[in-house]
């Protein structure tokens, strides 16, 4: 079905399925219902282009009590053999995910009497373990930062942004977001950078960073020299992305710097160092389900951080 023909059927909500609903009816209810949960844009976006293609597959026209577990099984065979384009095992592995959580909804609220999803195997992938810095190119990094910010024509911003990602651990859409008022001198807990999201739906997200004075120091360095009104850095990502690429090429480090790079850096040593595992997890600002996948593989560099 055309993506004309599918803007032109009426969407239709959970109250209105049945077992001879179609797949394309279905598929709109449980769109329809993400949203109203409240599920990031991503999320919701993710779960519609997968069934998207079980449609273009088994037909949006399908009445969803004539979907069987064989059905479902000869879709995923045709994603990984058939189709003609690459399938990632990460993107099969989350193409699985959907169609059983697509039908378990439906079964869950009486639409189907059984679960036609369930019977199908769910194949684990573990992605590869991100990229960190050693501790001694780290401080080869550090060294040439801080020697940009002492030079004739000093430049403070390659060391601040390093020293706030390596202490900090935040992301780099987080670091982007940082306005002035964020930064918090005068606390009875010192120095401390607030991570603030205006989304409600990733409040939970936000925490209070301690810092320390060497990044106050070069931070008063940086704000006479940029001058900055609101955010911290008001340029692009991009922009903060060649510094990273240019102190990682100065310090002659081969597999580059970039932010992911130092948050994984940064909470390897705070584990090493011997932090609490509950303050890690409130340090990167992700839920005790997350932690769960991230804290092993924390754990698994840590065993060869040097």
């Amino acid at each position: 079905m055309s993506e004309q023909t599918q803007s032109q059927t009426p969407s239709t909500g959970l109250a209105a399925l049945s077992s001879t609903s179609t797949l394309l009816q279905a598929t709109q209810a449980f769109l329809l219902y993400l949203t109203n949960e409240l599920y990031s844009p991503n999320t919701i976006k993710s779960f519609g282009n997968d069934l998207k293609l079980l449609g273009s597959y088994i037909g949006y026209e399908r009445p969803i009590g004539r979907i069987s577990t064989d059905n479902l099984n000869a879709f995923l065979n045709w994603l990984r053999y058939e189709r003609g384009v690459p399938c990632s095992p990460k993107s099969y592995v989350r193409r699985v995910t959907t169609v059983k959580v697509f039908f378990r909804w439906l079964h869950k609220n009486g639409v189907l009497l059984q679960d036609p999803g369930a019977p199908v195997i769910q194949y684990s992938v573990e992605p590869p373990l991100p990229q960190i810095l050693s501790e001694a190119e780290l401080q080869k990094a550090l060294a040439v930062t801080q020697a940009m910010w002492a030079a004739a024509r000093p430049d403070p911003r390659p060391h601040l942004l390093l020293k706030l990602l390596i202490e900090t651990a935040i992301k780099k859409s987080e670091c982007m977001a940082i306005k002035l008022e964020h930064i918090r001198r005068d606390t009875p807990e010192g120095p401390l950078l607030e991570i603030r999201y205006d989304d409600p739906r990733k409040q939970t997200k936000e925490r209070r960073l301690p810092l320390s004075e060497e990044i106050i120091s070069v931070l008063d360095d940086y704000l006479e020299s940029y001058s900055p009104t609101d955010v911290l850095f008001g340029c692009t990502a991009r922009n903060l992305e060649y510094v990273l690429t240019d102190v990682a090429e100065q310090a002659e480090i081969k597999k580059g710097i970039s932010f992911e790079m130092l948050r994984w850096t940064a909470i390897v040593r705070d584990y090493v160092s011997g932090v609490e595992e509950t303050r890690l997890r409130q340090k990167l600002g992700i839920s005790p389900i997350t932690w769960q996948s991230t804290g092993k593989k924390i754990k698994t560099l840590a065993e060869s951080y040097q």
